[in-house]
This record gives C-alpha cells, structure tokens and sequence, in this order.
C-alpha cells in the first residue's frame, strides 16, 4: 500500500456551497490517504451557512472553511494537485489556470442547492452532500496507484455520471 497522499481540489465558481460540501466529505472519507481543498473562479466571499449547518449537523469538520479564489492556489508553496474535480457546470466551461504536476480533472456536475430557496433549501444541500459522498466514496475504491491513466480518466468520468448527475456532468474536461 503506498503511504503517498492524494492532493485534490474541488472547483465551483462561487465556492460556497458544492465544492465546500467535497472539501468536507473527502478530508473525512479520505483521512490519510487524501487531502482535500476547495476553491472558486469567482468566490462569493462567504460559506453559505446552509452547507456550514448541513456539514456540522452530521459531523463534519468546518473549522478553517472559507469561501477562497482559485488564484490562491497558484500562488508559491500552494499544494500541487493530483486531482481537480469541478462541481458546478459553470466551473467545467471555464477557462482553468495550467494547473503544476497536470492533474487529472473530471467533471461532477450537481445541481447547485444554494439556488433552492425557502424550506426545501436543507434539503437541496443534504442532497448534494449524498450525491458527493456517493460519488467520493466510489473514487476512494479505486486502484490509484496501479490504474492507468486512461482507465483513471474513464472510471473518473463514469464517477460524474453517477445519480444527481447535471446535465455536464461527466462531460471530458
């Protein structure tokens, strides 16, 4: 088993609910093995406290979460990704920056909860949190060290075409 830990990013433009969501559920499920940040083209400035009350209502860690560009990731002593995982259809259509060491980067569209308004709002993001963990809980099954990059590519995509896919989702990035 190698003792190498997963560097992965999860992209969406406002970053502040779907991407914060992956962030949480893949430093708990992937603990040792993956760590995992989150990031925005056009950052909202603020989690939505819906995903803060979500996450902490079921025991994830939230502590140090905050709503941050993806400019802060190019930046000297950044983390270098082996993973990038765009969670919102605006984010997969935007021009990304060269990310350093050429991660592998899928599409894992959801729908995004934050535009769920009123008392379907909780909802909304508890399921987004159960389409994240499905498709992270799938990711972690896989033979990282000894799959192929091609296989990777397509298991990845398959990932993102799993239930509460968005239309994009899956779509090559």
């Amino acid at each position: 088993m190698s003792d190498k830990v997963y560097n992965v990013l999860f992209l969406c433009t406002g970053n502040s609910a779907r991407s914060i969501l992956g962030e949480a559920v893949m430093n708990k499920l992937g603990k040792g093995r993956f760590r995992a940040f989150s990031a925005g083209s056009q950052p909202k400035g603020e989690v939505h406290p819906m995903a803060i009350s979500v996450l902490n209502g079921m025991g994830y860690d939230t502590s140090g979460m905050y709503s941050k560009s993806w400019d802060e990731f190019s930046k000297s002593g950044a983390p270098e990704f082996d993973f990038i995982f765009t969670v919102c259809d605006n984010a997969a259509g935007e021009a990304c920056p060269v990310w350093i060491g050429h991660p592998m980067t899928a599409h894992w569209g959801i729908e995004d909860p934050a535009a769920v308004e009123g008392d379907s709002q909780r909802e909304a993001f508890l399921q987004a949190l159960r389409y994240l963990t499905n498709r992270i809980s799938l990711f972690l099954t896989l033979p990282l060290a000894s799959i192929d990059q091609m296989a990777m590519k397509q298991k990845l995509k398959e990932i993102g075409r799993s239930e509460g896919a968005s239309p994009q989702a899956g779509a090559d990035k």
